[in-house]
């Protein structure tokens, strides 16, 4: 019995048509397996199957998912990332928050001592329903690319770029249309925003790849859409609980100094 698979032309592209074809043929595709995305058993006999190729500067990485988790596609990441995501599969990642170098929403590079970003992953309950959120903040003022002072425009490159000011955390932020969030192996890797010019960018991407909980996992495949939410320097701290971050975000609210959007998970 063949597998369930399915290999996009990307990475059909990538790995040539032989290889494609002996996974199609059941060759070299495993029977069972952990998706790449949710981390939950999968069986290419029995569900349809995206093959996702992960490409570094000098390895690849063939991994497997669950279609209904992302399509068959080509991720782009760094070789650390690549070694990371490979080490994520036997448990020998961190867990907790991680600063990272961020692009402004218009992809110019910002200044290096105002670039890092604290990414601090939780649920929060919007509607009464259960959602995986991101909580993004800078460990200083952001300047606009070119401008001269030490002005803080985050909330503002970001409201330009298509985020919506919050005033009220129960209430669901507006999707932004092109961006989306890149979980692979079970790990979040990046934010990506859109790109005119060809495939989405990374907005803000992970030194080493983030293990979240098995439960903001589980809410991401349920909901396939993350809450993200910016504020500037200082407005949040690092919550050390869920009900914590949920009491700073709220406060950030009510100060004018917090802005969202929901993004579905890359792929979509």
């Amino acid at each position: 019995m063949s597998p369930l698979l399915d290999v996009s032309d990307d990475v059909r592209a990538e790995i040539g048509d032989e290889e494609a074809e002996r996974l199609l043929a059941g060759e070299n595709a495993p029977g069972s397996y952990d998706c790449t995305s949710c981390r939950t058993p999968g069986n290419t006999e029995q569900e349809h199957t995206s093959t996702v190729l992960f490409v570094g500067e000098e390895t690849a990485v063939l991994a497997f998912a669950h279609a209904s988790c992302i399509p068959s596609q080509v991720v782009a990441v760094s070789e650390e990332q690549l070694k990371g995501a490979v080490r994520s599969l036997t448990g020998d990642s961190p867990v907790g928050s991680v600063p990272a170098q961020a692009l402004a929403p218009d992809g110019a590079d910002l200044p290096a001592e105002q670039a890092v970003l604290g990414v601090t992953c939780g649920q929060i309950l919007v509607n009464e329903q259960l959602f995986p959120a991101i909580v993004v903040e800078p460990t200083g003022p952001i300047a606009r690319p070119g401008a001269d002072g030490p002005g803080d425009d985050f909330l503002p490159l970001l409201i330009e770029a298509g985020f919506v000011p919050v005033t009220d955390v129960a209430s669901p932020p507006q999707k932004l249309p092109g961006w989306s969030v890149l979980v692979a192996m079970g790990q979040l890797h990046a934010v990506l925003q859109a790109n005119p010019g060809g495939q989405p960018i990374a907005w803000w991407q992970a030194h080493q790849p983030l293990a979240v909980t098995d439960g903001w996992r589980a809410s991401a495949n349920q909901q396939n859409n993350v809450l993200v939410y910016c504020a500037p320097a200082g407005a949040i701290g690092q919550q050390p609980r869920e009900d914590l971050m949920r009491e700073a975000l709220e406060k950030a609210a009510a100060g004018g100094l917090l802005v969202a959007a929901a993004m579905p998970l890359a792929g979509t």
